[in-house]
């Protein structure tokens, strides 16, 4: 935090008394991430969230941005692509990029699937993350909200 003190507040030069301090996270505003690039929700949230550096990518499904309709019934590696674009397209309109990824959270509706989604999951990251450090990740197996919902992922980012 500022010197509220210091005539040369670098938080707000026009007022050296102001002790509020932008870069502080617990100070940032949150602000709605949306970008016509994913689905847009179907239910009451946003498809993302920004505050201070951190981003946070709603839950993501493998669903066609322009129609909203689901894609690839019965085919996890190919549902898991579809996901993971939407994911990158609400993290780019939020300002980071698959990179800046701290952390994965990928919800399967049946454990059969894990080597196919991890496989295209994999083949994903690697390609969006050159330096080689990769986002941790946690699998979680679950009933999704449509029947066609093979995967869901969201995302915890840094920017």
């Amino acid at each position: 935090m500022s010197d509220p003190t210091n005539p040369t507040n670098p938080t707000n030069p026009t007022d050296p008394t102001d002790p509020t301090d932008p870069t502080d996270p617990a100070q940032a505003a949150k602000t709605a991430v949306r970008t016509e690039a994913a689905p847009a929700p179907a239910w009451n949230f946003s498809q993302g969230l920004r505050k201070g550096p951190l981003l946070q990518v709603s839950g993501q499904g493998p669903q066609d941005p322009a129609s909203g309709a689901y894609v690839h019934p019965g085919d996890v590696r190919a549902q898991t692509a579809r996901t993971l674009e939407n994911v990158r397209a609400v993290l780019a309109a939020g300002g980071a990029g698959v990179e800046d990824v701290l952390m994965f959270r990928v919800y399967l509706t049946r454990r059969e699937d894990f080597a196919a989604m991890n496989e295209a999951y994999g083949a994903f990251v690697r390609e969006h993350c050159p330096s080689g450090v990769l986002p941790c990740r946690t699998t979680v197996f679950v009933e999704l909200p449509h029947p066609d919902m093979l995967v869901e992922i969201d995302a915890l980012a840094a920017v």
